[in-house]
């Protein structure tokens, strides 16, 4: 039986109410729910009898100019799903609720990692989606919390964040979900036309592609000629990086990144990489 909450004491006291001393796994989402959340709650599950999973739409992590009034809302969609996935609490707070002093005057610096990649492009999107997870830890009590790798810059600053402020929580990453034609699960694919959605399969061909190579100048050649053979694609950034976002090695693991606008919609993906030196 999942039990809904709205308020700070609500979850608190639903909290205190689990059975003995199971650890608290949590998979913080937006809302607007796709197979790859669900993905994220089953992962969570096969560990965790108590999963708490938070819907909010965190007004700090988006611009003057991105989509925070049209995102898409969808709870009652989202709570069957979280009832069908077996969550044990989903927690849907207001806003009030989330900051009740209104803004919050102090906030999390994402450093250096958070100035690069998504961050150039989506100034302060880093520090305000860093506070409400700070947050969100701290309200739910959790042990354990689960995040999609697709977000992959997201989730190596809440490793760096945990670690850093000694928060105490383990962080895992899950793989992306994707359709069957390759394009990775986003609440932001529903804005796509039938047509744009062919264009945004792009990212991920561009992606596949340039992880057949191990060398990094090919990789990012093969990937950078299908994006520009897109017309409907415009490219923010193509990034190859070392496994935790830093340097390139001169072999072993490393991360391919892309962000590109599809007409009114940016997307992001990623995968990873294995460079060998004598390649």
């Amino acid at each position: 039986m999942t039990q809904v909450v709205h308020t700070r004491d609500e979850l608190a006291a639903a909290l205190a109410e689990r059975a003995g001393p199971a650890e608290i796994a949590v998979v913080m989402t937006m809302g607007a729910l796709h197979e790859g959340h669900r993905r994220l709650i089953r992962v969570a599950r096969e560990r965790s009898p108590f999963v708490v999973v938070t819907i909010f739409v965190n007004p700090l992590q988006f611009g003057p100019a991105e989509d925070f009034d049209k995102y898409p809302r969808t709870l009652d969609a989202d709570l069957e799903a979280c009832r069908a996935e077996g969550a044990a609490v989903v927690f849907a707070p207001g806003r009030d609720d989330v900051y009740p002093g209104g803004a919050p005057s102090i906030t999390m610096n994402p450093g250096a990692l958070g100035g690069i990649l998504e961050g150039a492009s989506r100034p302060g999107h880093f520090s305000g989606m860093l506070t409400v997870v700070a947050k969100l830890l701290r309200l739910t009590r959790a042990d354990v919390a689960y995040f999609g790798e697709k977000d992959f810059q997201q989730l190596a600053l809440i490793r760096r964040m945990v670690v850093d402020l000694e928060l105490g929580v383990e962080i895992v990453g899950v793989p992306t979900v994707r359709e069957i034609d390759g394009l990775a699960l986003s609440s932001r694919n529903r804005y796509l036309s039938p047509e744009q959605r062919k264009s945004a399969l792009a990212l991920s061909r561009a992606l596949r592609e340039g992880a057949t190579h191990a060398d990094p100048t090919a990789i990012l050649a093969a990937a950078g000629k299908i994006l520009a053979d897109e017309p409907g694609v415009r490219v923010d950034y193509l990034e190859l990086t070392g496994p935790d976002l830093g340097v390139v090695p001169d072999d072993g693991p490393a991360r391919l990144l892309v962000a590109a606008k599809v007409g009114a919609t940016r997307l992001i993906d990623n995968v990873p990489i294995v460079l060998r030196k004598e390649a």
